[in-house]
């Protein structure tokens, strides 16, 4: 998947986007025949442990992408610029987007609308490729006062429409729409010829993302209201852990058929 087939597949064929962090899972999600890897900053909160994204720096984003894009042979890989990353100034902003193809992203994400577009035509403008982000961003959590649906008002509604076609106009290839009202999300779409991503902003996009560990069942502190857990890792991995020690404790692992002779 190249950033061209990508947008190519608006109006034709639904994207189907997730999150990895690390070159097994990497494999697994290739090996489902999915696309696309977004290299989300959420490893702040689903690898780190912290509350939210804020704490996550170009170093950890760095090393993650590394990690993906070394075992990836044919989703596109997208590298997400964590805070502060790119709103200092447009050098720096340029200088942090080229190391993220450095370390084999083919893309990378930004968070936000009209403060971000002059970030966007510059980096888009030395070639390389840019998803936007708009609704929920994370990054400005404290900012909307938690984890909010966003555009509910006619007023936030207009704005971020306006937002998305300004970023489309400053070149980005495709736009995140996160947890904003799905007839919103129906009317961005229809208004970009760009693909729209969703996450919790209804079945009406181009394609939808969702974190690989909310998505298998393994983080479970905080489940959204769009999160659908396709599998229940969690309870899987806590019964084969809890086998383990009982065995272990027992004397009945390892067995004769572990054991050299």
């Amino acid at each position: 998947m190249t950033v061209s087939e990508f947008q190519q597949c608006k109006h034709k064929k639904k994207l189907t986007v997730v999150t990895a962090y690390d070159a097994l899972f990497a494999r697994i999600v290739e090996q489902a025949g999915i696309p696309v890897i977004l290299v989300g900053d959420s490893l702040g909160v689903v690898v780190q442990g912290k509350p939210n994204t804020l704490s996550v720096t170009m170093d950890d984003m760095l090393y993650h992408t590394r990690l993906v894009a070394g075992a990836a042979r044919q989703a596109l890989v997208i590298g997400d610029m964590p805070f502060l990353s790119y709103q200092a100034s447009t050098d720096e902003a340029l200088r942090n987007a080229g190391r993220f193809l450095q370390a084999g992203a083919a893309a990378v994400k930004v968070e936000g609308g009209a403060a971000v577009v002059e970030r966007v035509k510059a980096i888009s403008s030395i070639g390389i490729p840019v998803m936007g982000h708009l609704g929920m961003t994370p990054q400005s959590v404290h900012a909307f006062g938690g984890y909010k649906v966003q555009g509910k008002t006619k007023d936030r509604a207009a704005a971020l429409l306006e937002d998305a076609r300004l970023l489309e106009a400053a070149g980005a290839f495709a736009v995140v729409l996160e947890a904003i009202p799905a007839e919103l999300a129906r009317r961005i779409t229809e208004s970009l010829s760009i693909p729209t991503i969703g996450i919790g902003a209804g079945p009406h996009c181009d394609g939808q993302v969702l974190v690989l560990y909310d998505l298998l069942g393994l983080f479970d502190e905080f489940v959204p209201k769009f999160v659908k857990p396709y599998a229940h890792l969690k309870a899987d991995a806590l019964s084969a852990l809890q086998r383990y020690k009982e065995e272990v404790e027992q004397g009945k692992f390892p067995s004769e058929s572990e054991s050299y002779h």
